[in-house]
């Protein structure tokens, strides 16, 4: 499984870069950082079907770091809810794909991303109506580290923690870069650990590059009887060695055709 895993997450690598490529510009950094986590809900953890994206009782995904969200289709696509060959219309007029992820555009989209930090009020609010409904659905979130500086992250901690919303299992995308440089220099959230257990949620630091460490995780957590929230380190821009290389750079850069089968081709020689 961990093999399987693995190859699903160069998969979605691979297919992140060719949707970014197909428009020349994109989020490529932050997107290229969440495939082992993408990997793992997507291909283990979730309980989802493509061929019925509105099957009740289904688990959801709110990607609250929206700008993600050619990862997040290429996953999609993966798993079926739409041809790959779609994954080519990203941005374009009249796509299903905007560059953000929208619930009314998108098979297989929970929630729609906007402003940093709404994303993850909406999970919280998604998860108490799972509860409350009763229908055993895990509802999963990813934040970013430069959106864990918006008040309205903590806003909602707080509240899912206050309600013991053990449904509801987070992701830190702990790479330390934002657009304006390094998220310890423009406003630095450490220590993150202690922060998330001070809002009474259950925390897992794992290597964010590790699906073995991301499935446990995710295993620890579902036992909980309070949120969890799941600090994975990462790199921005994994797995591509230009787009690692521009640091805060990368967080939205130029990325031609040429640079997606250049990436591709560094992807499939990694062992």
């Amino acid at each position: 499984m961990e093999q399987d895993l693995k190859m699903r997450a160069r998969e979605i690598r691979e297919q992140t870069a060719l949707c970014i490529g197909s428009i020349g510009i994109g989020h490529i950094g932050g997107c290229l950082s969440l495939a082992e986590i993408l990997a793992n809900l997507y291909f283990k953890h979730m309980r989802v079907d493509s061929q019925n994206p509105q099957m009740q009782g289904r688990d959801r995904l709110v990607v609250s770091k929206g700008h993600a969200g050619p990862a997040v289709y290429a996953a999609l696509a993966l798993k079926g809810y739409f041809p790959l060959e779609e994954l080519l219309t990203l941005n374009q007029s009249n796509t299903n794909l905007p560059s953000h992820c929208d619930m009314n555009k998108t098979p297989g989209i929970d929630m729609t991303a906007g402003s940093l930090g709404q994303g993850f009020s909406c999970a919280v609010g998604i998860a108490l109506a799972s509860r409350l409904k009763g229908d055993n659905a895990t509802i999963y979130a990813i934040v970013g580290d430069g959106e864990s500086q918006e008040g309205q992250i903590w806003e909602a901690a707080m509240y899912a923690g206050s309600q013991k919303l053990r449904n509801l299992i987070a992701f830190t995308d702990y790479n330390d870069m934002q657009i304006d440089g390094h998220v310890h220099e423009v406003n630095n959230i450490s220590p993150l650990e202690d922060k998330w257990r001070a809002f009474n949620w259950h925390v897992i630091s794992v290597d964010g590059h590790d699906a073995h460490q991301i499935d446990q995780a995710i295993q620890e957590a579902k036992t909980q009887e309070k949120p969890t929230m799941i600090i994975a380190r990462t790199i921005k821009g994994k797995g591509v060695s230009f787009v690692e290389a521009k640091g805060p750079g990368c967080h939205n850069m130029p990325f031609s055709q040429d640079d997606a089968q250049k990436a591709i081709e560094e992807l499939r020689r990694e062992k």
